[in-house]
Parts: structure tokens; C-alpha cells; sequence
């Protein structure tokens, strides 16, 4: 089972990656969403969940550590605005550059960048 979980986070990870580094806005906003959830799983995962664990130390003989469930939920919060920032930003550069590329430069009609 933690091979798996491991190959999620690193397939995550690598078309995180591969996105990031495409021409266009939109890949790139997608790429940083897929990095920030293939973080919040090596998070979760860095936690060494317990099953049947008490929330309350002193319960019982096990408990759940509660420190990487809320760094989970705080990097959600985060990634959610960071999401929304990043998309109005590309908005914006779309409307003042005419382009959505990543780097600003415009399409011919050929398909050849200038």
C-alpha cells in the first residue's frame, strides 16, 4: 500500500512538473494545482496515520498526531487562494498582452512565435 500512495505522489509530482513547464497559462495553473495536492499527500503520508486512533491523548494506548492533518488543511487554504491568484493574474495578462503564453510572446497565424 505505500508503494502506491508513493507512486500517486510521485505521478502527481511528475505531470506537476510537466505542466508547469508548458508554453501556455492554463497547463501552468493546472501543474501548480497537481504539485500543491502531490505536497499535501507526502504531508498527509509524513504523518504515520494510525487506524483506530483517539483525537485526545490519554484515551487510548493510540492516538492520531493532529499536526499534519492541519498542515493538510492549512496548504488546501493556501492552494485555493494561491489557485484563484494565479488565475485572475493569467486573466489579466491575457486581456493587456492579447496572449496566453507564459512568456508574453504572440502567435502568428502560422503558428510561429515572435
Amino acid at each position: 500500500m505505500e508503494a502506491l500512495y508513493a507512486f500517486c505522489v510521485g505521478l502527481l509530482t511528475a505531470s506537476g512538473v510537466f505542466l508547469v513547464l508548458r508554453s501556455r497559462t492554463f497547463p501552468v495553473v493546472v501543474g501548480l494545482t497537481l504539485l500543491a495536492y502531490a505536497v499535501n499527500l507526502f504531508l498527509f503520508a509524513s504523518g504515520r496515520l494510525t487506524v483506530a486512533g483517539v483525537p485526545v491523548v490519554g484515551q487510548s494506548a493510540t492516538y492520531a498526531d493532529p499536526l499534519p492533518q492541519a498542515l493538510v488543511l492549512t496548504a488546501i487554504v493556501i492552494g485555493f487562494a494561491m489557485t484563484a491568484f494565479v488565475v485572475i493574474l493569467a486573466l489579466r495578462a491575457r486581456a493587456d498582452l492579447g496572449s496566453d503564453h507564459v512568456d508574453g510572446r504572440e502567435e502568428q497565424s502560422n503558428g510561429e512565435l515572435n
